[in-house]
């Protein structure tokens, strides 16, 4: 073969491997291209599963709260628990109790005799025999309900001269300056808008249908004037709460009426309002603050307070204790803990988180402070014995959750739910420190479902001015709850007392007059 022929043969098989080499690049472009179209949709791929999955969780959480409500049968409110009873009081109450009831004639079931009521007599004889001496008598109990009695009492204030001196009689007190209201008719007011959550109009319509004609207006005006008379006894309150070593706090809310101009074109926006629990006093503290839920109003409120406070899991709370320099100890809320774990009963992994956190209240309540002579110390020894191995196996456990970040994605239930368990592991822990301190914060929780009454009857307060007044009643009204105190039979005797009091009186001439000192004036004392 000739030179020349070879040299052909080599440029061809050049340009056919050029061609080939060209023919590849473009295919690894195209792949390249492909890879790259494909990793965007990947990509595309994991955005929409994490929406889908917090759409998911959004929804079931929606799906939570529906069902709590439609299982909610009830808004029945139970008097809080008041301080433990001794053994002697518990077995006098029962034989009281006892004596006041009496066997029927149907099966030996038993009834009331309800001997705390009035109670009216009468002889009744077959007609036309009456007068005769009875052979035999049977007594048949009738319980007759008389609506709300308004009574017009006219006072004539007459002036007598005496040795040349004219002597005049001093009208009764009112409450109220230039008010024909006694105390007990603001208190009637009083204990159905803010103990029974009626709202005024409600409270006008049902005075009307018994007799006494009362306008929105007057109605309001008496609760207006009542909380300015107030103003002092609600002051003796907020520093009788710190004096407390035990506090317990939460926040909620309530919608307010607010000028739509100042408000983004909303006529109603929602506020905050706090309480504070003092546990040992059995006085509840309502404040606001213009229905901010800023951590600066609890911060003011509690500055330079000393000792322990219980909540949720609130920054603003654990910011308090954070800023104390050591002088307040926070204790967490171990139903806040489980509540999440509640919700997914059925996982094997929060039932076993359950059956640990209900493990403390079962071990908790083999004994009681103030039954068999057991003391806050006892109690103190027997949590120190329990707490800490139930203590161990529930954060071993929420650990191993933690851990399964395959099985539980970062949005999760679970992950929120162990995650803020552990956030909340000192407070848990220290709560075993004293023997007196509640596993969870209960007790306010119980506290705040007068407001959320409220807010499904009344709907609203009309100002924060209102807000503030209604912070002040349910204060009252509340801590009697706390102390089995009639709230109407208090704040007759109160508002009449108040009245009476100097105008230079400070507010700690007031703190005999808060329900845990509170005692029933009776009439010439």
């Amino acid at each position: 073969m000739s030179k020349g022929n070879m040299n052909k043969i080599l440029e061809a098989q050049l340009e056919a491997a050029n061609a080939t080499i060209l023919q590849l690049n473009l295919t690894v472009s195209n792949l390249n291209t492909t890879i790259a179209e494909l990793r965007a949709t990947i990509a595309n791929l994991e955005g929409l599963l994490q929406e889908r999955d917090a759409s998911l969780t959004k929804a079931q959480n929606q799906m939570r709260g529906l069902s709590k409500l439609a299982g909610n049968k009830s808004e029945q409110q139970k008097p809080a628990p008041a301080a433990s009873k001794t053994e002697e009081e518990k077995k006098a109450e029962a034989e009281r109790r006892a004596a006041e009831r009496k066997a029927r004639g149907n099966n030996g079931a038993r009834r009331d005799m309800h001997f705390e009521m009035e109670t009216v007599e009468k002889d009744v004889y077959p007609a036309g025999y009456e007068g005769l001496a009875p052979f035999s008598t049977r007594d048949a109990v009738r319980y007759i309900m008389i609506p709300p009695r308004f009574i017009k009492e006219v006072s004539h204030i007459h002036t007598v001269k005496v040795e040349g001196t004219l002597v005049s009689a001093k009208a009764p007190l009112t409450p109220l300056l230039n008010s024909s209201f006694d105390g007990s008719f603001i208190a009637g007011i009083a204990q159905l808008r803010y103990l029974y959550s009626m709202p005024v109009e409600r409270i006008v319509a049902y005075f009307t249908e018994n007799g006494f004609n009362l306008d929105k207006q007057t109605a309001h005006g008496l609760i207006k004037k009542t909380a300015w008379l107030f103003e002092k006894l609600y002051k003796a309150m907020q520093a009788a709460v710190k004096e407390d070593r035990y506090l317990c706090c939460d926040e909620t809310y309530h919608k307010i009426l607010v000028d739509a101009d100042e408000n983004n074109g909303k006529g109603s926006r929602k506020g905050y309002i706090w309480v504070i629990v003092a546990v040992h006093l059995g006085l509840a503290y309502f404040f606001y603050e213009d229905g901010s839920r800023s951590e600066d109003v609890i911060l003011d409120e509690l500055k330079g307070y000393e000792g322990v406070i219980q909540s949720d899991g609130l920054k603003a709370y654990k910011k308090v204790a954070a800023q104390s320099e050591g002088k307040i100890l926070r204790l967490s809320c171990l139903q806040h803990c489980k509540r999440d774990f509640v919700d997914m009963k059925g996982n094997p992994d929060a039932d076993e988180i359950l059956a640990l956190a209900n493990r403390l209240y079962e071990k908790e309540h083999e004994h009681r402070i103030g039954k068999d002579g057991w003391t806050v110390e006892d109690n103190l020894r027997w949590r120190q014995e329990y707490a800490p191995p139930i203590l161990a196996k529930l954060k071993a456990a929420l650990l191993r959750v933690q851990a399964k970040t395959d099985k539980y994605p970062p949005k999760s239930q679970m992950r929120g739910a162990v995650n803020y368990f552990l956030n909340e592991w000192d407070g848990i822990e220290a709560i075993a420190t004293g023997g007196d301190y509640s596993w969870d914060n209960n007790l306010i929780e119980r506290i705040n479902r007068y407001i959320s009454l409220s807010r499904k009857n009344s709907l609203f307060f009309g100002s924060h001015a209102g807000a503030e007044r209604g912070a002040i009643f349910y204060s009252l009204a509340c801590s009697c709850r706390l102390h089995r105190i009639n709230f109407f039979e208090y704040l007759s005797d109160v508002l009449n007392r108040c009245a009476g009091m100097p105008n230079g009186a400070p507010p700690d001439a007031f703190r005999d007059l808060l329900p845990d000192r509170w005692s029933k004036k009776e009439q010439g004392d």
